[in-house]
């Protein structure tokens, strides 16, 4: 295939389905290459580049994650399953008739410009080779998906089996083993307390302190008591508040043998697990401090403790994996890129990203409301501001994210709350832009 179109999207998970429901919704073509078989990327269990595993539910609850366009069936738990959301996923895919637009099982392999400023795509699928050429192009492939190893690298030799937390599946790859889960993220609370019921020992180790959340408190999904006072406190206010609860409900995590956060609530992704500090209180996992080196069949902790394990999962997260992109078109690196509305490339009118961040809450509510200041960009009903204002506040959102994340990944961070708020100001003020004919608007 080789021919022109309005629009590629590159993914079909939540990012890309969100983007392509938004510019059908204002009438501009796209195409949307997919590696996967099915819609709905990193929640289809199996497919190409998932990290899905059996055990694995929704960490935000169900009302905070779901698509306004789309409400999720009331009769769910407020947790769901992954097979429900993959389904959900499929299910909003055809609802609103975006599989024709979708080219499953189509890796894209190079994106670039010619000299009169239109993109090429290149992508390889079932029949070989696809070339397009397009207006405009969505970068909306996620980023939990090509593993980072653990850095810096451990001293010594270790005897015992390893595997990233990305090729985790089933408890079963547990069973009997003398398990060490390393990380304190969602995945690793889930991991360690799979192996809690079929190992023959779990021990988690943390290099740092992480606020871990119990997935109801006072009787409500813990996200939903966060989200009221989203609309009623700044977030220095709400960090008080939430860590107030805290510490009525659940304890300080130094009460279960875990290292005391060095940040506050609020200031990283929070950890939720309904059932980690009960298996920590009954010993079936049992913490450990960060890591000071292997020692053959053993691993030796920074407190002295040596301890032989027969299994490693590294739950060290993932780093982002843009290969299709010229390097020049993400600077110092994805994690850094500044774009406008953590959207819009500031220098090369034509590429956004869509689900490029890292949020407090969800991410489905966030990416559809970039879809929809993309489409209404595209459509020409939405004027960015002029490029020196949208770089003034890029580099202002950078010195707030700064100022509360630190050196973690800032460029990316976003409160889910007030984003959200934020981009339906965007988005009015866009169409107010427009309407005076000033801003930059798409003349492609």
């Amino acid at each position: 295939m080789g021919k022109h179109v309005r629009v590629v999207v590159i993914g079909a998970g939540p990012a890309g389905l969100a983007t392509l429901k938004a510019l059908a919704d204002h009438g501009v073509p796209a195409v949307c290459f997919d590696a996967g078989d099915e819609p709905g990327g990193l929640w289809v269990f199996g497919a190409p580049h998932s990290s899905a595993y059996r055990t694995l539910h929704l960490n935000t609850s169900r009302g905070r994650t779901e698509f306004a366009d789309l409400p999720m069936p009331a009769d769910w738990p407020a947790y769901p399953d992954h097979t429900r959301i993959a389904d959900y996923l499929r299910g909003y895919a055809e609802r609103f008739r975006l599989r024709d637009a979708i080219r499953p099982r189509h890796t894209v392999e190079r994106v670039g410009r010619d000299g009169a400023g239109r993109w090429t795509v290149a992508a390889r699928g079932p029949a070989g080779p696809v070339t397009v050429t397009a207006d405009a192009v969505v970068v909306a492939n996620g980023h939990n998906s090509t593993p980072r190893p653990p850095s810096p690298a451990y001293p010594g030799p270790l005897d015992a089996e390893q595997m990233h937390s990305h090729d985790y599946r089933d408890p079963e790859q547990l069973a009997g083993r003398r398990v060490l889960v390393v990380g304190g993220g969602n995945s690793a609370m889930d991991i360690a307390v799979d192996a809690s019921h079929v190992a023959a020992r779990t021990l988690l180790s943390l290099r740092r302190g992480v606020w871990v959340v119990p997935k109801y408190l006072f009787g409500r999904p813990a996200d939903t008591l966060n989200g009221a006072l989203a609309r009623r406190l700044p977030w220095r206010m709400r960090q008080r508040v939430s860590e107030t609860m805290l510490r009525l409900s659940v304890g300080p995590p130094q009460r279960y043998g875990l290292p005391a956060p060095t940040h506050g609530f609020l200031q990283d992704h929070p950890t939720l697990s309904e059932s980690l500090l009960s298996r920590l209180t009954h010993g079936e996992v049992e913490p450990r401090p960060a890591i000071d080196r292997f020692d053959g069949d053993g691993v030796v902790f920074t407190d002295g403790r040596r301890d032989p394990v027969d299994l490693v999962v590294w739950c060290t997260g993932y780093r982002i994996d843009l290969p299709f992109l010229d390097p020049a078109l993400l600077g110092e690196g994805a994690d850094r890129l500044p774009l406008y509305q953590r959207v819009f490339h500031l220098d090369t009118p034509g590429l956004m990203f869509v689900g490029l961040m890292q949020s407090t809450g969800s991410a489905l509510p966030v990416v559809e409301a970039q879809a929809r200041l993309v489409a209404a960009h595209l459509a020409g009903d939405y004027a960015l501001p002029p490029p020196a204002v949208a770089r003034a506040a890029c580099a202002r959102e950078l010195r707030r994210a700064a100022a509360r994340w630190g050196d973690r990944r800032p460029a990316m961070r976003i409160d889910f709350d007030a984003y959200l708020a934020a981009a339906a100001r965007e988005l009015a003020a866009g169409r107010r832009r427009r309407r005076r004919g000033e801003g930059v608007r798409w003349a492609a």
